[in-house]
């Protein structure tokens, strides 16, 4: 029971929400660009949510399914077909034996994310089944996806229950620009007021250096009091780095451990689905909020899962144990 990989897409990986605890020691966290997405795919499929998933960038995969499963495609629109007739996001659907999973053209976003039933059997390695394409570590071998690639399902689930509840509007739309909510700092004394006002009032393009490592981005200069070089220190998902030329870089999933830039500011968690979406060309503005906005924000997010974890429902139906004899008199 498994998918073979017919075409492996652009860049297409195992990732799930990452492998924590090991930065002390030089291992990146890596794991999905948009957590968000890879969340309500797997929460659709009925699955954990933070199960590991196939992140798909710019240019899907071609899957060949060997056992009907249920999927879910959320995230950017990457024009997902089963047996090339098109077939809708961020819904659960059922795929039989023999069928073929393909896209065609990015619409929107950047990366799609594809659950499936039961989760991939791939191996944990220090907790995280993600890949680590630097490391070479996690995943399927420690890389992307190639061609003739098999991997298994560890308990597929073609029954999932409540199939016609397990769908919500895309979340993903092509816009000309997104803004983005940052908390100021860990070093932003070390930029002057102009350069401050610059970061928070001009808008930014993401360049074409731009992986899951972390983005470039083209815009006017961010003015230093100095420069840009500090004491390596660690570095966080969204963090935005400013080096001495003073073009802002946000750190990704796969971003080294630490880092000897200057940061202004950091994306807040709940604006990571925006991030993880950016590609050569869109533009972003940097909008300054606060720990207590943030904070709100992500439990605003929160509570949107757990509310889509109620309106999907199990999905399985409970085992039930057997009866237990009644018991009798003796001789009776």
């Amino acid at each position: 029971m498994s998918i073979t990989v017919v075409s492996p897409g652009l860049l297409t990986s195992v990732q799930d929400a990452g492998r924590f605890g090991y930065q002390q020691f030089g291992v990146s966290v890596s794991g999905v660009m948009d957590p968000r997405a890879m969340r309500i795919a797997n929460i659709l499929v009925g699955n954990d949510e933070n199960e590991a998933v196939l992140e798909c960038t710019m240019l899907g995969p071609e899957l060949r399914f060997s056992a009907a499963n249920v999927v879910a495609i959320t995230g950017g629109d990457l024009g997902p077909t089963l047996d090339n007739q098109p077939i809708a996001g961020y819904a659960a659907i059922v795929v039989q034996a023999g069928q073929t999973l393909r896209f065609t053209v990015l619409r929107s976003g950047c990366r799609a994310y594809i659950a499936f039933a039961g989760g991939l059997d791939i191996p944990q390695v220090m907790g995280s089944r993600s890949t680590d394409m630097k490391a070479k570590i996690g995943g399927l071998n420690g890389r992307k996806l190639e061609k003739n690639d098999e991997i298994g399902f560890r308990a597929s689930n073609p029954d999932v229950l409540n199939l016609v509840q397990r769908r919500i509007a895309p979340e993903v739309a092509a816009r000309e620009s997104h803004t983005v909510r940052v908390l100021m700092g860990p070093q932003e004394d070390m930029f002057t007021p102009a350069g401050i006002k610059t970061f928070l009032n001009e808008t930014y393009a993401v360049t074409n250096e731009s992986d899951r490592m972390g983005c470039r981005m083209e815009g006017p200069v961010i003015e230093h009091r100095n420069s840009g070089d500090i004491i390596s220190d660690g570095i966080a998902f969204g963090a935005i780095q400013v080096p001495t030329a003073g073009k802002p870089i946000i750190m990704f999933a796969d971003r080294q451990t630490t880092g000897g830039y200057a940061k202004i500011a950091n994306v807040i968690t709940a604006d990571f689905r925006i991030i993880g979406q950016l590609k050569a060309g869109d533009r972003v503005r940097f909008v300054k909020t606060t720990i207590e906005e943030a904070q709100d924000a992500l439990l605003t997010e929160r509570a949107a899962l757990r509310a889509l974890k109620t309106m999907t429902g199990p999905a399985k139906r409970k085992e039930r144990k057997p009866l237990k004899p009644l018991p009798t008199k003796e001789g009776g």
